[in-house]
């Protein structure tokens, strides 16, 4: 960490050599204790918790040690956890336990992240990524993903939740790793190994709301909610109301935290379009300080196209996921989800390839009002591109992968698209060899949340057509099955089959291009372009030679004359090493490109 860092009071039980230091805010309160249930004893002990000014309550327990459990009493109410637990081993309603972090022997001292413009992200559900679904089971992938070209990690949330399943947008124990995956030293141990394999890892995080279930922020203080505000998900959380600065430290903290203690090179921002705001300095622009300053990065989910939330005289933010693109080759390819906003033309994959999105203040037709700002003064690679993420294939009702709603064909295409394209790349597991495995939404809450979960799953569909019969509604999986949950484990067997692997040698082939010559990977606007051809093409201008790429994914037949230069193919998606047909729309001696199925080629030319 930067010794320049801002410094900020945690909260939570934190092991010093006085003992163990336990803090809680609770400013409305006037008696806090703490039960602690010492490490190997069945007694219990309580200590009363001294007050200051916030409304910091704190203690020391000089018999302290890691391993003890605990939780607190308010005012003769409780017990209750530690909104800042770093472990709830029995759950998010029971006990707290104490944690050590330096008790783990980290081996990365010599690993230095690459710089996002030179990252390929590769986001994992941890439950559904193994068949055992732990941390240390995510470990003995990393090799696949090295081997593949992948270099960043990105995992989704990890916040423990109630229950044994969920997706990790219903997190309320925002410092414990869920235990449902393991230890927090088993997650920094996946960590510390991908950095031995030179994998980044990014963590998603969600500062928007808090799950609906295990949520004691509210036990401690009335202050950590604005009840005149809400969000999708209920009231929001208070950043800019009264007495919202310890609010906004306690989120910073959590920020610091996943970076000093587990040595995450970045986080991922969930839904920032939905952290209420109105401060003079967005809460969005001070994460990104606390992550800058402790040489991480931020990546933001925004809906809205604002430049000013990665502008660095704006939020910040070093990356915000473009989905213009991503739902532009949706339709391209047949999924017709987003056809209310999108055509997938040609000429929106080049405007998205040139610009960053397509919507710059152009009225959305499915929001009925502009969206989007110009962006074109920023650099590539803040925007993450992707063609499936956990929403895209989760949301749909059955969880379909794009592959299966395409054609082989597109589908190739359209991934070496996203592979060789300026914007930093996105896969989400499983796509690099078209796993037939859903990914589905899946919870396990109480019985009758649960139940409300699963009606309003059911509701959510009920507007399209093909739902309307309740039989088929009914067919809907159910989040709270378990077999909901096992049905989107990945099925790792699938790589070694030919029609899978064929498609990993796609992957891999098109992620080597792109770290062949740094043109690929443009630190600014300039040394690459987008040239009209009839196509959504991309040449780069590289030192020694020129690339450009030419992608077609539509089974219409058309032409594409070729800049005036020799081209020599270098890459066809549909060789049959990828499990093509071997047929190419690219006749060198004509200077015409005749396309005829889709097919996305790479050229080359020597200057």
């Amino acid at each position: 960490m930067n010794k320049r860092a801002r410094q900020l009071r945690p909260q939570g039980a934190e092991v010093t050599a006085e003992g163990v230091r336990y803090r809680i805010w609770a400013p409305e309160k006037r008696r806090v204790e703490v039960q602690i249930h010492p490490h190997g004893c069945e007694s219990m002990r309580v200590l009363p918790l001294s007050s200051d000014a916030d409304g910091y309550h704190s203690v020391v327990d000089s018999a302290g040690v890691a391993g003890d459990r605990y939780q607190y009493v308010v005012d003769g109410a409780g017990p209750f956890p530690d909104p800042a637990s770093r472990a709830q081993p029995e759950g998010v309603h029971s006990v707290s336990q104490v944690v050590d972090p330096q008790t783990y022997a980290w081996q990365d001292a010599e690993w230095k992240c690459p710089p996002l413009r030179d990252l390929v992200l590769y986001e994992v559900h941890v439950g559904t990524f193994t068949p055992a679904g732990t941390f240390r089971a995510a470990i003995e992938k990393l090799p696949h993903l090295r081997d593949m070209g992948i270099n960043a990690l990105q995992i989704m949330p990890v916040a423990d939740f109630p229950g044994d399943r969920n997706w990790g947008y219903d997190g309320v124990s925002l410092f414990a790793p869920a235990r449902c995956y393991g230890t927090p030293d088993d997650l920094r141990a996946l960590v510390d190994a991908a950095h031995a394999q030179s994998i980044a890892v990014v963590l998603d995080v969600v500062y928007n709301h808090l799950g609906p279930d295990g949520n004691y922020l509210g036990v401690y203080s009335s202050f950590y909610f604005n009840d005149d505000v809400h969000t999708p998900w209920g009231a929001a959380l208070n950043y800019d109301g009264p007495r919202h600065a310890v609010v906004r430290e306690y989120f910073l903290s959590n920020a610091a935290y996943w970076v000093d203690e587990f040595h995450f090179d970045g986080l991922r921002l969930d839904a920032t379009h939905a952290i209420l705001d109105t401060s003079p300095r967005h809460l969005i622009a001070e994460i990104a300080d606390t992550a800058h300053e402790r040489g991480a990065f931020i990546i933001a989910e925004d809906e809205r196209n604002l430049a000013t939330v990665i502008d660095p005289d704006g939020c910040g933010a070093d990356a915000v996921y473009a989905d213009d693109f991503c739902h532009t080759i949706q339709v391209a390819l047949g999924d017709l989800s987003y056809h209310d906003d999108f055509n997938g033309s040609a000429d929106e994959l080049a405007d998205e390839l040139r610009h960053g999105w397509h919507y710059r203040g152009q009225t959305s037709k499915h929001l009925g009002a502009p969206r989007g700002s110009e962006c074109s003064h920023l650099p590539p690679e803040r925007f993450a591109f992707c063609i499936s993420n956990h929403d895209q294939v989760g949301n749909r009702a059955f969880g379909e992968r794009l592959h299966q709603l395409s054609t082989p064909k597109a589908y190739r295409a359209a991934s070496a698209l996203l592979l060789l394209s300026p914007a930093t790349p996105m896969l989400f597991m499983g796509q690099e060899w078209g796993a037939s495995t859903p990914f589905q939404y899946f919870t396990d809450h109480n019985e009758e949340l649960g139940r409300l979960v699963t009606e309003g799953r059911r509701k959510e569909f009920a507007r399209f057509p093909e739902f309307r019969d309740p039989k088929v509604a009914l067919s809907i999986p159910d989040p709270q099955s378990i077999a909901t949950f096992m049905r989107s484990k990945l099925d790792w067997d699938e790589v070694a089959r030919p029609s899978h692997n064929e498609l990993i040698t796609l992957y891999r082939e098109c992620l080597r291009l792109r770290f062949s010559d740094p043109a690929f990977r443009p630190a600014s606007r300039s040394g690459w372009e987008v040239p009209c051809l009839g196509v959504a093409a991309l040449r780069y201008h590289g030192a020694k030679c020129d690339w450009l790429l030419l992608a077609h994914l539509t089974n219409t037949s058309l032409a594409a004359t070729l800049p005036d230069a020799h081209w020599t193919c270098i890459l066809s998606t549909n060789e049959t090493r990828f499990g093509g047909s071997g047929r190419s729309g690219f006749d060198p001696g004509t200077g015409i490109v005749a396309f005829t199925r889709p097919e996305l080629l790479v050229l080359q030319t020597t200057k």
